[in-house]
């Protein structure tokens, strides 16, 4: 994979997005083993009906690490110089999640040409779950 081209890109350009399959009990099932975060919140359907919450929900890691795949499909992940995401919403279970990036500047940082990337990831309708930014190191 190579860097893409500086020059070539403009404040407000997009990045290529991509949308997720449905997120399901499988998915956060695979997730939390891969992560380590077991919290019933995530996984039991009891435990979230006694708290008075209708069904399990997205850990909210797993919307940062798509927008982190997101990222490197683009880049290579030593070109990643941060990387930060504040969660604004829940992710239901069945939402399928819209991953988007747009150049907001170009800057020099540390002698290297990088861009600052504002991120997105919300569902179909538009409801952002996730919004972080990015600095990469582009060639």
């Amino acid at each position: 994979m190579t860097k893409p081209n500086y020059d070539a890109l403009n404040v407000g350009d997009m990045l290529p997005s991509f949308t997720t399959e449905p997120v399901s009990r499988l998915t956060l099932a695979l997730y939390a083993t891969g992560s380590g975060d077991h919290h019933p919140l995530h996984l039991d359907q009891d435990y979230v009906r006694a708290n008075g919450i209708g069904d399990v929900f997205a850990h909210g890691m797993l919307g940062m690490a798509y927008l982190g795949r997101l990222l490197t499909q683009w880049v290579p992940q030593e070109a990643i110089r941060s990387f930060g995401v504040r969660f604004t919403a829940i992710t239901q279970i069945g939402e399928r999640l819209v991953c988007t990036a747009k150049v907001v500047e170009k800057l020099e940082q540390d002698g290297e040409k990088c861009v600052r990337l504002e991120l997105t990831c919300a569902n179909e309708q538009g409801e952002a779950k996730h919004k972080g930014d990015a600095v990469v190191a582009v060639g």
